[in-house]
């Protein structure tokens, strides 16, 4: 049995490595229904896979073990090694599903584009790279797979390469990235000199006795790497742009895949962080500031892919604060619900671009709902989930987050409990705008695209339907398990003094199974958090329904905050005059005074001078005269003679 379910860790992975190479490199013979039919089945087949080694898990069946060693360097193991636990045993079903929603969809998304195996390739590679980091049970695995998905991130951003905007947004989320990498290596190096191994369960059992500066260093560092993959704040600016890709790559990054690394990383590292009280706050610090300040700009943004963008930074936000608060169960419980009701979102906001030829800009929308019925029914089930409405997947666990830091002892918690409540007010002011914008009102579009506007076809709705199911039940199905019945077991490690889901969990001393959802949903109706999630669709309501001119007189009246929002609080002018500017700068420096100067003028050129000096001195021993070649010899007989005969 043992070996049986170790071909079957390997399969999960591998199934989707080889149709990725089959689609791209046999992808002309094969053709696109080839591609499409070798990759959908290969992803089908590593989540169906994937829900055996889930059920095998929860029966306690867990592995923790190398496969193959790749290298030994001084002593130490270089492997690829797997380790199934609760934790990774829930990513892969979950990036198995979403990945296999979005190959789906993708045959009616991308039908038409003269890159479609090329697509399929990619997508199936990525999810491989994922799947890779998840399963990981060493830093050194870790590494490739963090490294894998964001090389092919790169080429599916700039999939459609023709597009300058296209380029320009993927070298940006691949050099944005590469920042934070560095980070990520130096906190590996630092592992592997501190502890001198690789491998998970050496390095959490001795790091209790290592030196507490250098675990917060490790922490902080490999956090600097997670700020990067997950798109925290300074690190985050690659994330909006990276909507030049093609919509389902879109909900595929930004759902469970890349963005939720990092979030998957810290969490996997929950026995360091637990050392270090220092890098618990400066997680919980920069996740408040991206789930706020990132949901502001989704407010003033008008590309339909952009606003789900920010909304996905700003739960990246809630899900980094979890973490901090060492609510780790919290914020994989909400990585989850994200995961299907993100995809949902941005699947469905792909729904509306293809029956308007492609148009993103929600100003040219409205009316939709008629026209689109499963599109409209599915968004609203998406947006429900990602504001918190009471029942909805999001509401279990976006409610726990913001309760848990509400009981954390850290000096920061103060802090990112005002700023992760305000933003439920933006979160559902900015949702609900897009739902009124695209699909209430009177249609914006033009008369030709008015009426051709209809439903998508079946490749598309089926699986808006499919995750909009679990956006609705997942919550309340696992809000038990996950939160208060130590789903996760040892996979996870929180310190009693750190325990905030414990404090949670005392709210509700003797509520279990529907009582305790009742319980939790009565409870969120009485916090402050529902009653400004009522506040900000109410407010959404009235000024783009009730009074649609109301929006641009607002933004003239608070012309200032209107600007800096649309700016994007300048980062990308900082980054632009300060680093890629800078950068040009230095090697402009380096140019002049290094290449020209340096190099060519004293090193190249000062050679070829100091050659020509020496040679016009040696010529003029090289006279040709005999007569003068005859005296120099004789000169040189009697020198010889002088010196070695004896008078």
């Amino acid at each position: 049995m043992f070996e049986n379910m170790k071909l079957i860790y390997l399969a999960i992975p591998l199934n989707c490595l080889v149709a990725s190479f089959i689609a791209g490199v046999f992808g002309k013979q094969i053709g696109r229904a080839g591609a499409h039919t070798v990759t959908i089945l290969a992803v089908a087949a590593s989540f169906a896979l994937s829900l055996v080694v889930y059920v095998d898990v929860l029966d306690g069946n867990k592995f923790n073990g190398p496969i193959y060693t790749w290298a030994i360097s001084d002593g130490i193991p270089f492997e690829i090694g797997f380790l199934i636990d609760e934790l990774s045993a829930t990513m892969m079903a979950v990036v198995t599903f979403v990945s296999f929603m979005v190959h789906v969809y993708t045959v009616g998304y991308m039908q038409d584009d003269p890159g479609y195996q090329r697509f399929f390739s990619y997508i199936a590679l990525f999810t491989f790279s994922m799947l890779m980091l998840v399963m990981s049970n060493n830093f050194l695995q870790l590494f490739f797979g963090w490294e894998a998905v964001g090389l092919v991130s790169y080429l599916l951003i700039g999939f459609w390469f023709q597009r300058e905007s296209a380029i320009a947004a993927n070298l940006k989320a691949f050099l944005v990235n590469r920042v934070g990498d560095l980070g990520f290596l130096l906190g590996v190096a630092a592992v592997a000199y501190l502890f001198g191994s690789l491998d998970y369960s050496v390095v959490f059992s001795v790091a209790p006795q290592a030196d507490g500066v250098w675990i917060t260093a490790i922490c902080l560092l490999l956090f600097i790497g997670a700020m990067g993959k997950s798109a925290q704040v300074p690190l985050h600016v690659w994330l909006p742009d990276s909507m030049e890709g093609p919509t389902p790559i879109s909900a595929l990054i930004h759902a469970a895949t890349m963005v939720t690394a990092g979030i998957f990383m810290v969490a996997r590292m929950s026995p360091l962080y637990e050392l270090s009280e220092t890098a618990l706050n400066v997680v919980m610090v920069v996740g408040a500031i991206t789930a706020f300040f990132m949901a502001l700009i989704g407010l003033v943004q008008n590309d339909i892919k952009r606003v789900v963008a920010y909304s996905t930074l700003s739960q990246l936000g809630y899900m980094t604060v979890a973490m901090g608060a060492s609510a780790y169960a919290a914020g994989i419980f909400h990585l989850t619900t994200h995961a299907f009701f993100k995809a949902l979102l941005f699947l469905a906001a792909g729904s509306v671009i293809i029956s308007l030829h492609h148009e993103q800009d929600m100003r040219s929308m409205g009316g939709l709902r008629k026209p689109m019925p499963i599109t409209y029914l599915t968004a609203i089930i998406g947006t429900l989930a990602l504001v918190g409405f009471p029942g909805f997947s999001g509401f279990f666990s976006k409610d726990a987050i913001i309760e848990a830091v509400h009981k954390s002892d850290l000096p920061a918690a103060g802090f990112a409990y005002v700023a992760l409540t305000a933003g439920v007010f933006v979160t559902a002011f900015y949702s609900f705008r897009l739902l009124f914008l695209t699909f209430h009102g009177r249609p914006r579009m033009d008369q030709e695209v008015r009426r051709h506007v209809k439903e998508s076809p079946w490749v598309v709705t089926v699986p808006l339907v499919l995750l909009a199911i679990p956006s609705i039940v997942f919550g309340a199905w696992y809000v038990e398990p996950m939160l208060f019945g130590g789903f996760f077991g040892d996979s996870l490690k929180v310190l009693p003094h750190h325990d905030t889901l414990a404090k949670l969990a005392s709210d509700h001393p003797e509520a279990t199974g529907v009582e305790l959802v009742l319980d939790l949903i009565l409870h969120g109706m009485l916090a402050p958090p529902f009653w400004l999630f009522l506040v900000g669709a109410v407010a959404a309501w009235v000024m783009y329904i009730d009074k649609p001119d109301l929006p641009e007189k607002v933004a003239r009246r608070f012309g200032v905050v209107y600007r800096v929002l649309m700016n994007k609080y300048g980062f990308d002018e900082f980054n632009e005059r300060v680093f890629a500017r800078g950068a040009r700068r230095i090697g402009d420096v380096f140019w002049r005074v290094g290449d020209a100067r340096v190099i060519d003028g004293w090193a190249i050129n000062g050679t070829a001078r100091m050659v020509g000096w020496i040679s016009g001195i040696v010529r003029h021993i090289q006279t040709g005269y005999v007569y003068h070649y005859a005296f120099a010899m004789i000169i040189g007989l009697f020198l010889l003679m002088t010196l070695f005969l004896k008078v």
